[in-house]
């Protein structure tokens, strides 16, 4: 049985207050029929300063979806650590950890739009340094004790739910990612399937004698929409997922390597690419088959600014005759 994602950035170009407020209400109403179904976790991230609206606090989204959920997980995949302001991240996590029972995983990455560090005053250059002391000041935090922090000694409360620590991942495409998670003891988690970084980090494991785990995609890790007829989807809503694709891919820098990057330029290159996927239910069942225990299926509902009633067919296929085939 491969994971099962449902995937939020809350994308929508054509976005107004109003749009919006409907698209986060729906995102999380379709977060609580996924926990009612057992979808295994919610996947959301951050991006700042877009033209398309994509979702720029993830914490404050999964707090809402802790609120309206039992069981699901969220994964924030991932977070501009250096962005942050290291004490207060510790405290919104442990916070976030207190009230969904150890139910929220981060990833910490450190991003690739340099504008994103201008708008909010952050040196481009300072960007591995601040990543460290981020993810050494968490560590520290989450013990509950006295450190020091910048010259003066700080303590955060209250201490999290998860002992010894919430579930905190390294993200990244590079060996310094790979080498900052394995210094710290703390998983990785690739951007994207590179055998080759999982094993530079479990080299570095050895070295600093630390533990550690490589939660590394597959080598496809497409973003799936489930319909009955895939040709009127992609025919109607096609410019959706053409539209977070390219708006993607623009952020992409020829080092940065990616699980979800297209090239494609029209929607039927993107259609034949097969980084989107619309899949029938029997599709999807053979998908999640072939997808098995290494895999995850993830469904991204919303994707590009979809119809809210469009997203939800997809959910309610995956729910109703997708998922219940994969578990009998």
């Amino acid at each position: 049985m491969p994971i099962t994602v449902a995937r939020f950035n809350l994308v929508d170009p054509d976005g107004t207050p109003e749009s919006l407020s409907a698209r986060y209400k729906a995102a999380l109403e379709m977060a609580r029929y996924a926990d009612d179904r057992g979808i295994d976790t919610v996947q959301t991230e951050e991006h700042h300063g877009t033209d398309n609206n994509w979702l720029p606090s993830p914490f404050a989204f999964a707090g809402a979806v802790f609120g309206a959920t039992r069981r699901i997980a969220v994964t924030v995949s991932a977070i501009i650590g250096p962005l942050y302001d290291p004490l207060k991240v510790a405290e919104d996590i442990a916070v976030l950890d207190l009230l969904s029972g150890g139910r929220l995983v981060t990833v910490a990455g450190i991003g690739y739009r340099p504008e994103e560090y201008e708008q909010h005053g952050v040196e481009w250059g300072r960007r591995g340094r601040l990543q460290d002391e981020l993810l050494e000041t968490l560590l520290k935090a989450w013990t509950g004790e006295p450190f020091e922090f910048r010259g003066r000694t700080v303590r955060v409360t209250p201490a999290p739910f998860t002992r010894p620590h919430p579930l905190l991942l390294v993200g990244g495409s590079s060996q310094a990612a790979a080498r900052r998670a394995a210094r710290l003891g703390l998983p990785f988690f690739p951007s994207a399937h590179l055998p080759e970084l999982e094993a530079y980090y479990t080299a570095r494991l050895a070295e600093y004698g630390t533990e550690g785990f490589c939660m590394m995609p597959a080598a496809e890790t497409p973003l799936l929409h489930i319909a009955e007829d895939p040709d009127r989807v992609w025919a109607e809503h096609g410019e959706h997922f053409l539209h977070e694709a390219g708006m993607y891919a623009s952020w992409q820098s020829k080092d940065i390597r990616s699980a979800v990057r297209s090239s494609a330029r029209s929607v039927a290159e993107l259609r034949a690419e097969g980084v989107y996927r619309v899949l029938t239910p029997d599709e999807a069942v053979a998908y999640g088959r072939g997808a098995g225990e290494a895999g995850n299926l993830v469904l991204h509902p919303l994707c590009g600014g979809m119809p809210l009633d469009e997203g939800w067919r997809s959910l309610h296929l995956l729910c109703e005759q997708v998922l219940p085939r994969l578990k009998g």
